[in-house]
């Protein structure tokens, strides 16, 4: 099919900048634009949270009222409503802007003040799911494809493959899914460690939104069992999914139906993400310029009361101060790596509370080395990527890794542990060959972080091989251009399966193509 026929709905719990929490939502901004230049008519369907400035933001209804079914039998006499009362509002501020349909409805998106971490979420997320459903019946954006995202919108999956109404209706029962995976989270329920009462074959039909058996059916899973293509952010976190470690519970699932994953990387927004052009930093700079970072550095330490000294080298962490991410390593190690190696480090970011006072004490204990900022800033990242010498991502799992990509645009070195995105992004610096803009370790113990940590400050003692590096980290190319044309293609195999399923004897056969 052409591309510019091609009619895509991304349906996703989070949308920046509307509803920007994590790294989902700033999917579903960058890649559909990148989608709709390379001439797909791209949409997005996501709810109306009450964060959402009406001002800021404002948007026209289109339609006043979508009766979205709630499975409830009027027999069960439990007085539950056998439909919620919706409605679909439309936001495109400027023609060439992305076209954003907004789920309006108050008790379960507008009166809340977070976009999750809700007891009911199970319910709102199955509401969401088959809103979008009842809004494509409507007729105003049929696509070809539906674009869906993680645990909220497996429901929506599972609703169009099986339930009746939907699964006869001739208006839907050409559309193929893709659902992406870009965490493996499986929502409110623990299905990780349920009772075998508890386990969901995802076999059965989907209860009504006021089911107890709601909760655990696990949307994921299903969302897994029906689409016709599934993807995750990273082409290693495909063959991580199959082992227990990193699959929450469903590595046999993804196992047996391994030929219908693939992993795309994550991109970058190039223009948005752009030394040469960032009025955020202290000095712009390029690839053909990296000797005037050495502005931002020293902008760096004194922001943060560091030594200036252009020559130390300056090692940051960025990111949620938790286990996964690898802090336990940093722990252990952080003073040795301060005190025997005599590097600066800065710690930006929130998270837990025994992280917190690690840092904030270490930043008391050595003054002048060690800089903190313990607490969420969307503007300082790109002040630390443009000005520190390398960043730390030591990741017990990582499966986008958007972070690393990021660094390296803006010149600062990624000392990685391989895995997931981090592993298809950071190449591992290699001084026979010259090549390489990165430093990893595999195995996920403090010793592999140490080595990784000497290997980087010691290359970095001779700057002409330094400098090289930076230069071929900041012209890696992550664009989004790149990961948009590989959905483009796993669009194009969602529908082939799709037609496939639809013939009296459908025998579909899946070829990975990026996993």
């Amino acid at each position: 099919m052409d591309s510019k026929k091609l009619k895509v709905l991304f349906v996703c719990a989070e949308v920046a900048p509307f509803s920007s929490v994590g790294g989902l939502s700033q999917v579903a901004y960058f890649l559909t634009r990148a989608l709709k230049r390379l001439g797909v008519d791209a949409r997005v369907f996501t709810p109306k949270y009450g964060i959402i400035d009406p001002i800021k933001y404002p948007a026209k209804t289109i339609v006043s009222s979508l009766k979205v079914p709630t499975g409830e039998d009027i027999s069960n006499n439990n007085n539950q409503p056998l439909n919620i009362d919706c409605a679909i509002e439309f936001y495109q501020p400027a023609k060439n802007d992305v076209p954003v349909y907004f789920l309006v409805n108050e008790e379960y998106y507008q009166k809340r003040a977070n976009v999750y971490n809700y007891n009911d979420d199970h319910i709102r997320f199955s509401l969401f799911s088959k809103a979008a459903i009842e809004f494509i019946k409507t007729g105003d954006f049929v696509p070809d494809v539906i674009h869906a995202n993680d645990w909220h919108t497996g429901y929506l999956i599972d609703f169009l493959k099986n339930e009746g109404d939907y699964k006869s209706d001739p208006s839907l029962k050409e559309i193929a899914t893709l659902l992406s995976i870009h965490n493996i989270y499986q929502g409110v329920f623990d299905f990780a460690n349920a009772n075998q009462m508890d386990f969901d074959d995802g076999k059965s039909p989907l209860a009504s939104l006021f089911s107890d058996m709601l909760i655990k059916q696990n949307s994921l899973k299903r969302g897994v069992m029906y689409a016709d293509v599934v993807n995750t952010v990273s082409q290693t976190y495909v063959s991580e999914l199959l082992n227990a470690e990193y699959s929450g519970g469903l590595e046999n699932l993804f196992r047996e139906l391994r030929g219908k994953l693939y992993g795309v990387l994550n991109g970058l927004d190039t223009a948005d993400f752009n030394p040469s052009a960032d009025e955020i930093i202290k000095q712009k700079f390029s690839a053909s310029s990296v000797n005037l970072r050495t502005a931002n550095k020293l902008d760096l330490q004194k922001r943060f009361n560091l030594k200036n000294d252009p020559g130390v080298p300056l090692i940051s962490y960025i990111g949620r101060l938790d286990s996964q991410k690898g802090l336990d390593l940093v722990v252990q190690e952080f003073e040795y790596i301060i005190e025997d190696l005599g590097v600066q480090f800065i710690i930006v970011g929130t998270g837990e509370q025994n992280f917190v006072e690690f840092f904030s004490e270490m930043g008391k204990k050595y003054p002048g080395q060690v800089g903190t900022h313990l607490m969420s800033d969307f503007t300082l990242p790109r002040k630390v990527f443009a000005g520190a010498d390398m960043i730390l991502i030591p990741s017990k799992y990582e499966p986008g890794g958007i972070i690393a990509i990021e660094a390296l645009r803006y010149g600062c070195i990624p000392i990685v542990r391989a895995t997931g995105g981090l592993a298809d992004s950071v190449v591992d610096y290699d001084p026979k060959s010259g090549s390489g803009y990165g430093f990893t370790f595999k195995n996920f113990v403090p010793e592999g972080l140490l080595t990784a940590v000497v290997r980087a400050i010691e290359t970095h003692k001779n700057l002409p091989l330094w400098e090289k590096m930076v230069k071929r980290a900041m012209l890696a190319d992550f664009s989004w251009k790149k990961s948009a044309e590989k959905y483009l293609d796993l669009y194009r195999r969602a529908l082939q399966v799709r037609k496939e399923s639809l013939q009296p004897n459908p025998s579909p056969t899946f070829q990975p193509l990026y996993s």
